[in-house]
């Protein structure tokens, strides 16, 4: 080149060169320009290039929605790119560690330090640790943070770390809410069969092989099979599930001990996102307990619980299928003689000895067997299916008198027993079964009224007797309804002193059209009803208002006598129903007397002392009425809590005779050997009053006196006896 050439061997001049030169250089000046033109172009399109690829970064970090994170450890500078939806507080610089600490869950703050720590320890090769963070708005999110150290001091100490964080809440959400369907699946305690669609066992829970006694690795992979099924059960229950997507039912199955156990199985499907069937799953529970229970339940229902026999239920469900499908048949009801003799005598525990024994008797007896029914109580019922046959029918009820009469031995005793039977025929005594049951009652309350121990046909002079019956129910439940019941007292005079010491509140039931009902219509009637009680309530309130009011008028301070029912007796609130009509009434406690018959006390004996000493307890005097008629023992006499005995009218009617006179001597001196007082009832004649005077009777209450006078009248008797001298007085 020109420039390489020494000048020495060149004759050219400045001149001669001076025209080249400007060329040459322009030259190389156009060659550089373009070199650097051409080098800025390729530096344009390589930023182009790098801005492109931090493009796409920043794209797809944004849209995996990770956060890029870059901590200088030195400096502690921590920069974020923020593309979150829930922004987190994070200082540009911090002294922290982790640098994040303020943000971290208290509860997941040591195991984040301990991840960090051991990788800048280079223990690890990457951070990586799920835990809470919280945000600005005060909630905490589930983050997967993981990064690594890119840049390191001479010395190998970490000075750069670079990663990224993940929301990973919904993750977490999901995770959790599969992991408490899997503890469920595994606790519960109904099995849980997953299958194929060939119904090939995939998987199973605990409670599979705590019913069938079957581990998990025995089945699976195993086809789904009943054991006590044919095939072709299955095969159903496949066909019904393609069909209907659900197959439910009961089945019986063996366990691996060759136990059986009862099951309530379903079975559902499975569907992937398309709608096809992926898997059968089924849930069985282990029922037989309940099936046990159930079984035991449907004895108990319909079998009587003290012989054993079918029961009244089970009675009315067959009488009720023979007349639905309009079946001739006879129905013979029967009950025991007496039967509550027996047991105010010798207890409840040998009456209910002697049914079962009756029981027994009965239905080994192939004549009764598979007929015999208990309908309650010592009441019993057989049913005669097609047939009509007075002769067959006759025959049979001959026959059942003749087992009844036979003597039974119970507990050491030898009992002889009758019984009195009523018998209808289906259609002519009733259309319906309560129709049937209320008049073969019916006969057999006029087999026992006839003289007992025999059986009778049903008529329809019984019906009307029934009927009659009914219409007195009804009577009275309107009178109570419409208060047609009133007490009239009739007058307890003291022997001695001839003064009113006490008045019997006796009911009384006028109606406005019919005037007054006589008590022994009704009251037989409100017993077995029950309507007793009620009427037994409204007694006691009207003659503690009564006696109120008398003694606030001066007119009286003695005590007045409520007689209380058996039924009424036996009321497990009667003790605080008499409270409450105390304090309505306002009447002192020992103002009152209680009148209990022999029958009511001795039902139950125990149960009538604690009743009766709760009612002592109160101040309310006690009275045993109708003493000597019935069948009190005198060992339970002296435990009784009782203030007075009450000498029944048939023995002051009979005391016109030695034994008569000696009976109410005797039932006196008991009497006051027991520190109770005497009364007398019944009295109507002068010549039974000195009789009764000699025999030291304290008082005396009948027709000698006064008649059952009402309210009105009997608060004149008593301004009367104020002013007048006492009666005795003057004999």
């Amino acid at each position: 080149m020109l420039f390489f050439l020494p000048l020495a061997a060149t004759a050219l001049s400045w001149d001669t060169v001076q025209p080249y030169l400007f060329p040459a250089l322009l030259t190389l000046a156009l060659t550089g320009l373009l070199l650097g033109q051409l080098s800025l172009r390729r530096m344009r399109r390589y930023h182009q290039a790098l801005a492109k690829s931090e493009e796409r970064l920043r794209l797809s970090i944004w849209g995996s929605g990770d956060e890029l994170w870059d901590w200088n450890i030195d400096s502690g500078e921590l920069y974020r790119s923020s593309a979150w939806l829930e922004p987190l507080a994070i200082a540009p610089k911090t002294e922290d560690f982790p640098p994040n600490k303020a943000l971290i869950h208290p509860q997941d703050l040591d195991r984040v330090s301990h991840a960090l720590s051991q990788h800048l320890a280079g223990k690890s090769p990457f951070f990586e640790a799920s835990y809470r963070l919280k945000t600005l708005d005060e909630t905490y999110i589930w983050v997967l943070d993981r990064g690594k150290v890119v840049a390191y001091h001479e010395d190998g100490r970490a000075q750069r770390m670079t990663g990224t964080l993940k929301n990973i809440s919904q993750l977490k959400q999901a995770e959790a809410r599969m992991q408490l369907f899997a503890r469920c699946l595994e606790n519960i305690s109904d099995a849980v069969v997953i299958c194929d669609t060939k119904f090939n066992i995939i998987e199973v829970n605990p409670a599979f092989s705590v019913i069938t006694g079957k581990s998990r690795e025995q089945v699976l992979q195993s086809r789904f099979q009943l054991s006590l099924y044919p095939p072709r059960f299955i095969q159903d229950i496949e066909k019904k599930l393609v069909r209907d997507g659900r197959w439910s039912g009961e089945i019986r199955e063996l366990k691996t001990n060759g136990d059986y156990y009862q099951a309530e199985l379903t079975f559902d499907v499975i569907k992937d996102e398309q709608g096809f069937i992926t898997q059968y799953v089924a849930v069985f529970s282990d029922i037989s307990d309940r099936k046990r229970r159930e079984a035991e339940l449907s004895r108990l229902a319909n079998s009587d619980t003290l012989t054993g026999l079918p029961n009244r239920a089970v009675f009315m469900n067959k009488l009720a299928s023979l007349v639905t499908e309009k079946t001739e048949h006879a129905l013979l009801v029967f009950d025991l003689d007496n039967f509550k003799k027996i047991n105010d005598s010798l207890g409840h525990e040998l009456g209910d000895a002697l049914l079962c024994k009756l029981a027994d008797r009965l239905h080994n007896n192939k004549l009764f067997r598979q007929k015999l029914y208990r309908l309650g109580g010592d009441e019993f019922a057989i049913l005669l299916d097609n047939t009509n046959d007075i002769h067959a029918i006759t025959s049979l009820a001959k026959n059942l008198l003749e087992q009844i009469n036979k003597p039974f031995a119970v507990d050491q005793h030898e009992l002889a027993v009758t019984s009195s039977v009523g018998i209808v025929l289906f259609p002519e005594d009733g259309k319906d079964p309560q129709a049937l049951l209320r008049n073969a009652d019916t006969a057999m309350y006029h087999a026992k009224s006839a003289g007992a121990n025999r059986y009778l046909f049903f008529n329809d002079t019984m019906n009307k007797q029934a009927v009659k019956r009914l219409q007195i129910e009804n009577l009275i439940r309107h009178g109570l309804k419409e208060d047609y019941f009133t007490v009239f007292y009739q007058p307890k005079m003291d022997l001695l002193s001839g003064k009113v010491v006490g008045m019997e509140a006796l009911v009384r039931f006028i109606t406005p059209k019919g005037g007054l009902v006589s008590p022994g219509s009704f009251i037989p009637v409100a017993e077995e009803t029950g309507q007793i009680v009620d009427i037994g309530t409204v007694v006691l309130r009207k003659a503690c208002i009564d006696v109120k009011r008398w003694i606030a008028q001066g007119l009286f301070h003695g005590r007045v006598a409520v007689n209380l029912s058996a039924k009424q007796f036996m009321l497990p609130f009667l003790c605080d129903q008499i409270d409450d009509i105390l304090q309505q009434t306002d009447l002192p406690s020992y103002h009152l007397e209680l009148e209990i018959t022999e029958g009511t006390v001795m039902q139950s004996p125990k149960l009538a002392i604690d009743t009766m000493k709760k009612l002592r307890a109160r101040g309310i005097h006690l009275a045993m009425d109708d003493f000597g008629t019935g069948y009190s023992s005198l060992a339970y006499l002296k435990q009784f809590p009782l203030n007075t005995l009450k000498i029944d009218k048939a023995f002051i009617d009979d005391m016109s005779s030695a034994r008569g006179r000696n009976m109410v001597d005797t039932i006196v001196t008991i009497a006051h050997n027991l520190s109770l007082s005497v009364v007398a009832e019944g009295v109507e004649t002068h010549e039974q009053l000195e009789q009764l005077r000699k025999l030291r009777c304290e008082i005396i209450q009948g027709y000698y006196y006064s008649k059952p006078l009402s309210a009105e009248d009997f608060a004149a008797f008593l301004q009367e006896q104020k002013q007048q001298r006492p009666k005795i007085a003057a004999l």
